[in-house]
């Protein structure tokens, strides 16, 4: 017999108090952050569902770890660890740590990128399209049509448009292409798995061409997972094979290890490339440290090194996307429109699909985050106009889609708590067609959704 629950695969070990708001206390407070949830404090937070980055909770075995940390200025055993870890799943020549994905990205795009260069990927999420952009560099999103259909059904939503890369490879010529980027999985497009098919292909029109291809893989696990369910010929193979395959087909890649690894600090670039990787080094000791720590303290580094090992373990990574679905399925069920299939790490809900009566240039995705939590205390976050919509020469278009992701915290909340935020989304049917567009007040650029401010609109 087989039962319908799936439980957690690790029991309690410490708690954290939640401080509970009221609903007024709650609208007091937002209007003070102008209607921006990244400027709420923590504290004043129900279920933060804001991000999955550095937000999990981290294994005994990963606090015993800390206490192994060797916080030397160069060599420290940590570092080998680390390295060690990361080779085994990852096995490129060269690994540089970092102290979080967004510095690896800085890093790779200060080398490779500048103006007159492209950067395709199936989607870049914001921090890699703003370092992208920053030298002057133009990032563009080749996803497959089914990734911007919210309601598509195909198993493998993420995947890179092969056709268009090439054309576009073969429009502005491969000297103008420094690299290719392949997100696993596609965050901004609802957490959608990248089939090992696709990341073949996309590998080898790369090299066809002499172009390097790099994984952005912060949610690697997840996407392998995936893999072993969906794709033909992987049911029975092991995650940490699936991820090793991924590998081989990739020149290099960039890692926030507050993902997947579960860390809560952290992350690296790698790569085959000796001279790029000996430039890349010049620059992480003028940023972030010396090459055997890289902003990292020694701690940190033990407990990325354990948290690799936990990542890929077939029960964590079943319980993990079934929690996902788990709160998915809810929604869908109760005729809120959800990205589908439900992902790896978080829910998405189609903002602008439930909040018709808002155009994107009012922002649905704003609105709802609002609602979230003046009505329950839940922490969510706009992926769309508001994160996308404005270009590099200052225009603002709608984005592909105006999305709101739930995501949740590795081994963090229990199942009341996911309860309790489709109880929250429950409520807000009654309330939908009510709720205000915004306007942006302070917009401070790169990565205005960030810091920017907001007003309703009456």
């Amino acid at each position: 017999m087989e039962f319908k629950t799936v439980i957690e695969p690790f029991r309690i070990h410490s708690v954290e108090p939640l401080k509970l708001t009221t609903h007024s206390q709650r609208k007091t407070i937002i209007e003070k952050a102008g209607y921006n949830v990244f400027n709420l404090r923590s504290e004043d937070v129900m279920i933060d569902l804001l991000t999955d980055s550095g937000t999990g909770a981290m294994s005994k075995s990963q606090w015993a770890a800390l206490q192994n940390g060797d916080e030397s200025y160069a060599g420290s055993p940590s570092w080998q660890r680390f390295d060690s870890a990361v080779k085994n799943l990852f096995p490129f020549n060269n690994v540089i740590p970092t102290h979080q994905g967004r510095a690896a990205e800085k890093i790779l795009f200060s080398i490779l990128g500048g103006p007159g260069k492209v950067v395709p990927s199936n989607t870049h999420f914001d921090t890699t399209r703003a370092n992208i952009e920053f030298t002057g560099a133009k990032a563009v999103d080749l996803v497959i049509e089914q990734g911007r259909n919210p309601q598509s059904l195909h198993p493998f939503k993420g995947n890179m448009d092969v056709e268009k890369l090439h054309d576009l490879i073969e429009e502005i010529g491969s000297e103008h292409i420094p690299i290719v980027m392949m997100t696993v999985t596609n965050n901004s497009g609802g957490g959608q798995p990248v089939s090992m098919e696709n990341i073949r292909e996309t590998s080898q029109l790369c090299h066809r061409f002499g172009i390097p291809f790099f994984l952005d893989g912060c949610r690697f696990a997840e996407n392998s997972w995936f893999i072993q369910e969906r794709e033909s010929g992987y049911s029975q193979v092991p995650i940490s094979d699936i991820v090793k395959e991924m590998a081989s087909l990739a020149d290099g890649m960039t890692m926030s290890a507050k993902k997947d690894p579960l860390g809560n600090i952290g992350g690296w670039l790698a790569m085959n490339d000796d001279t790029l990787a000996k430039e890349a080094r010049r620059l992480l000791i003028l940023t972030e440290g010396f090459p055997t720590y890289g902003g990292l303290a020694g701690r940190d580094l033990e407990a990325i090194a354990v948290g690799l090992t936990e990542a890929i373990s077939q029960d964590y990574l079943d319980y993990r996307i079934a929690s996902t679905r788990y709160l998915g399925h809810a929604l869908h069920d109760a005729d809120i429109p959800v990205v589908l299939p439900i992902g790896g790490h978080a829910v998405y809900i189609d903002a602008r699909s439930w909040l018709g009566h808002l155009s994107p240039l009012q922002y649905p995705g704003q609105s709802l985050c609002v609602a979230l939590y003046v009505e329950g205390g839940i922490r969510s976050c706009e992926i769309g106009t508001v994160m996308f919509g404005l270009q590099p020469d200052g225009k603002e278009v709608p984005a592909a889609m105006d999305l709101v992701r739930l995501a949740i915290p590795r081994r963090t909340y229990t199942q009341s708590h996911i309860d309790y935020v489709v109880e929250v989304c429950l409520k807000l049917k009654d309330i939908i067609t009510s709720l205000p567009g915004y306007t942006i007040t302070s917009e401070p650029e790169p990565l205005r959704h960030f810091s920017a401010r907001f007003a309703p609109l009456v």
